[in-house]
């Protein structure tokens, strides 16, 4: 007895987990249903969000993009392809560091971080104060009003700061070529050759799916919130935590079924 006592405690958080994760999924089919299915109410706190969203992440997204870019792929690729002669490589190798990973990882870190616990606060706050119970009491369903715009917004707001980060990230490859003496000329060479609007739509693609993996679980975190001012604290790191781990499960299977049905995806010329 004291056995199954144990073994149930050692189950109990992994229980827990796949619980959430299927709530979540269900949760997912709902704001897809409710998405489709008219009346479609939610226009203004669509915008509403989107320019928040935009407002609070643009100049981190800027920061992390340039910093990041221009010190792993940057400097550090640089110093290596140095050592053999073939600095002139760093284009291509912005192709495959850049576009396909570092771009969207970092817009769905960002996202997360900011706007992801912003919505799983403001939620989470309105599901203490009983005012989603107040919503279903009156007959408003909040998914439709209040998860819909939010996933919407999300979606697509990380798909177009998916762009904006590759632009910086491109930038940053720019001033690491510089910074070791090096033409621009053979980067870009190297990096047009290897690039292919497969990358593009891939990279915007993948980006999209993290906005909508974002927006999931943050909503799901703050409208299922108990315990007052300390649980909400408690949902929003719990957000922050499944929705990076669901992005990287993403990221993973994504990658791996776009370079299967890409191959030339796998060569850097």
């Amino acid at each position: 007895m004291a056995v199954r006592t144990v073994g149930d405690k050692g189950f109990l958080p992994l229980k827990n987990f796949l619980e959430e994760v299927g709530d979540m999924m269900i949760l997912t089919g709902k704001t897809v249903m409710s998405a489709l299915r008219p009346p479609y109410p939610y226009g203004t706190e669509f915008i509403n969000q989107f320019l928040f969203a935009l407002k609070l992440c643009w100049f981190p997204l800027l920061v992390s993009m340039v910093c990041a870019g221009y010190g792993a792929p940057g400097l550090q690729a640089a110093n290596i392809l140095t050592l053999f002669g073939s600095i002139d490589r760093l284009g291509g190798f912005f192709v495959l560091a850049s576009i396909r990973e570092f771009a969207p990882l970092i817009t769905a870190i960002i996202v997360s971080g900011v706007a992801g616990t912003a919505i799983t606060a403001d939620l989470g706050a309105r599901k203490i104060r009983e005012e989603l119970d107040a919503l279903q009491v009156l007959g408003v369903d909040p998914v439709k009003n209040l998860v819909v715009p939010r996933f919407l917004a999300l979606m697509l707001i990380t798909g177009l700061f998916d762009i904006y980060a590759l632009l910086f990230g491109i930038f940053a490859g720019v001033l690491a070529t510089l910074t070791n003496g090096a033409p621009l000329g053979p980067f870009w060479a190297t990096f047009f050759t290897n690039a292919s609007t497969t990358d593009l739509w891939g990279s915007v693609l993948k980006c999209t799916g993290f906005g909508a993996i974002v927006a999931i679980v943050c909503c799901y975190k703050g409208m299922t919130a108990s315990g007052g001012a300390e649980g909400v604290g408690r949902a929003v790191n719990q957000a922050v935590v499944i929705s990076l781990m669901g992005v990287a499960a993403f990221n993973y299977v994504f990658t791996q079924t776009l370079l299967a049905t890409h191959p030339e995806l796998q060569v850097l010329r």
